[in-house]
């Protein structure tokens, strides 16, 4: 299983931790004892950056356990010299918190009567509210948290969770929650804070690794999703070819794309497959008259094909980056591509024509071989608009389950899920992806490298499709231009890379 299902990569829900949490108990960790580990741990990445906290700490502490861990964290810190205060805006509910603020006051820290100063130079520390959070913030609290993020933007770690935001989902409950730049997550990440929504909240997301056996997580952790940061991506197992492959046996490939107008969707889409490292000669195209007199010149390796028949002996086809909103193209290809033995991928134009044909996504229930969709959120609402509901995992989950294929929904944290359920997350994304034209390169390249894998008789499924969408991630945060060229330049050169390292691995063993 690639990315693994392990503590860097798995991503737990509320139910998943607290039922984690539950099986500790019954072995016998008090719960004493896991609020120390979790507060010393956090103290411990804390102190590891001391100028973090040259100006001192101010340590919000809220009702539950999450109050409970800010105050083992301020004791520490408090004892290693750093000047630490505390402010307590709701009522202590948990005893244990209760003992430990109690036993903090003992220490010598100092208890807040009014709220600190949004505009202080201390570093503050939410512990107001951690996992399972289902409320707004109270209005103190969120217009506190706004005047701070506006007068001292940067200036707040949050333990866990971000206070008001959805630990599940990502989004924020009600209009406001605590907006760090840093989340230190504790045992395992949260799944809603690796989606979209929590992106302008969360900050950088840090696993607080706590040293737990992964027995903890029991049979949760094989059906969970996982987050697959894209410097991973070199990591990916490559398609087993034979040492001896000829170009014919690197996957042959068909590109559908382009029109009069966007002509240079079909050139992007042809360079994403060229990328891969399909055999030379392997990559055919239909591309518009606009392109066919000059394609040779640019893209000499590509073949062009005149009479738009799709060959018997094809390993994958792509069809729709650029193709147009004419409809005519959806009656000349649907039978065809119901006739491809390999890897069918569907993007852009595909998917509109696929959504407007008189049977919508159940056309895919025809196709017997394999199949990806690479939607945005747009595409995605207008094909499946019954799986429209819930974040974006829950939403690529449902359409891969009903439409079986794997579904890769594009977006600043892109999500890929396959009929089974098991999805994975992006992370470590540029914005330089959100661009014109890197869609076209990216449909193309899972092309390519999914061609490689039927060329070699694997079924390419979700992990195939999550090292090709990591690839071209990495690729575009690597980049120093947005240009999609250039980042298709730069996918060439990762992937060759990727490739060789991983050859010299296997001739080394």
């Amino acid at each position: 299983m690639w990315p693994p299902a392990d503590s860097d990569h798995v991503l737990v829900d509320a139910a998943s931790m607290g039922a984690a949490e539950q099986r500790l108990f019954e072995s016998g960790m008090p719960v004493a004892a896991l609020m120390e580990k979790v507060g010393l741990a956090m103290a411990a990445w804390l102190l590891a950056r001391r100028d973090l906290l040259r100006h001192g700490v101010v340590v919000l502490v809220g009702p539950g356990h999450n109050g409970g861990d800010g105050l083992v964290v301020a004791r520490e810190l408090h004892l290693a010299g750093i000047e630490v205060s505390l402010w307590c805006p709701l009522p202590i509910r948990k005893t244990l918190t209760a003992e430990h603020l109690r036993h903090g006051e003992w220490l010598g820290l100092r208890q807040r009567i009014q709220e600190p100063d949004p505009g202080g130079s201390e570093l503050w520390l939410d512990a107001v509210f951690g996992l399972g959070q289902s409320r707004p913030l109270p209005e103190l609290l969120a217009d506190l948290f706004r005047r701070r993020q506006q007068l001292r933007p940067g200036a707040l770690i949050s333990l866990d969770v971000p206070s008001g935001l959805c630990s599940d989902q990502g989004t924020v409950l009600g209009e406001q929650a605590a907006c760090a730049s840093v989340t230190l997550s504790v045992g395992w990440l949260k799944r809603g804070l690796s989606l979209d929504p929590a992106r302008s909240w969360v900050g950088a997301l840090v696993r607080i690794d706590l040293g737990l056996p992964s027995a903890v997580l029991g049979n949760a952790a094989a059906v969970l999703p996982r987050r697959l940061p894209v410097s991973e991506s070199c990591s990916a197992p490559l398609p087993p070819l034979p040492p001896t492959a000829m170009k014919y046996e690197r996957g042959r490939c068909l590109v559908v794309a382009g029109s009069d107008r966007y002509p240079g969707a079909a050139h992007l889409a042809l360079r994403g497959a060229m990328a891969s490292g399909c055999g030379c000669g392997c990559v055919q195209a239909v591309v518009p008259p606009r392109l066919q007199s000059s394609l040779w010149q640019v893209l000499p390796e590509a073949m062009q094909l005149e009479d738009g028949v799709i060959p018997e002996r094809l390993d994958a086809v792509l069809v729709g980056p650029g193709l147009g909103e004419s409809t005519h193209w959806w009656s000349q290809w649907s039978e065809q591509m119901l006739s491809v033995a390999g890897l069918l991928v569907l993007d852009a134009d595909g998917l509109n024509g696929l959504a407007a044909s008189p049977q919508g996504w159940r056309w895919l229930l025809k196709r017997r071989g394999p199949t990806c969709l690479t939607p945005h959120a747009a595409e995605f609402s207008q094909l499946f608009p019954d799986c429209d509901a819930g974040d974006a995992l829950e939403k690529a989950i449902a359409a891969a389950r009903c439409s079986r294929c794997c579904i890769l929904l594009k977006g600043a944290h892109s999500v890929l899920a396959d009929p089974s359920g098991a999805a994975v997350v992006l992370a470590g994304t540029s914005p330089r992806v959100a661009r014109t034209g890197l869609g076209d390169l990216l449909a193309g390249f899972v092309i390519g490298w999914g061609a490689q894998g039927v060329a070699a008789q694997q079924q390419p499924g979700l992990e195939s499709f999550a090292a090709a969408a990591a690839l071209h991630g990495l690729a575009a945060a690597r980049a120093r231009s947005s240009d999609a060229s250039t980042i298709a330049d730069c996918l060439k050169i990762n992937t060759a890379r990727c490739q060789k390292k991983q050859t010299t691995m296997f001739n080394e063993v």
